[in-house]
């Protein structure tokens, strides 16, 4: 289901995919168990993340080429508090790269886990 309220996001991951890890990323990931959470697949230059048990269109990642592979033009996540109870711009940009960087790409992401665990921290 696509986003029924998107709110543009501030903050994107500043990143650029080489076009190796962009064939990668648009391979996208499907859930293989109940206890995940995310479905994404790229139609064009636009990346879809899903919530897997309800198909709720989460996040809108659109990519241009930019210095020899590809980067994050914009994005949007939902903002619909009956579908997703979205945090701030910076939690939401380290999501999507951390979702990118774990899910398509099979890195650790260390980094970026703990960033996010300490972010999330301030929700609780």
């Amino acid at each position: 289901m696509p986003i029924l309220v998107p709110r543009a996001l501030s903050a994107v991951p500043a990143r650029v995919w080489s076009h190796g890890e962009w064939e990668r990323i648009r391979l996208g990931y499907r859930s293989r168990t109940m206890d995940e959470k995310w479905e994404i697949f790229a139609e064009g230059n636009t990346l879809f993340m899903h919530r897997s048990w309800t198909g709720y269109g989460i996040y809108e990642v659109s990519f241009v080429e930019a210095n020899g592979g590809f980067g994050i033009a914009e994005s949007v996540v939902e903002s619909d508090r009956g579908r997703y109870r979205s945090r701030s711009d910076e939690l939401e940009c380290v999501m999507i790269e951390l979702m990118m960087r774990s899910l398509l790409l099979g890195e650790a992401a260390t980094e970026l886990r703990g960033l996010s665990e300490k972010l999330w921290g301030a929700y609780r």
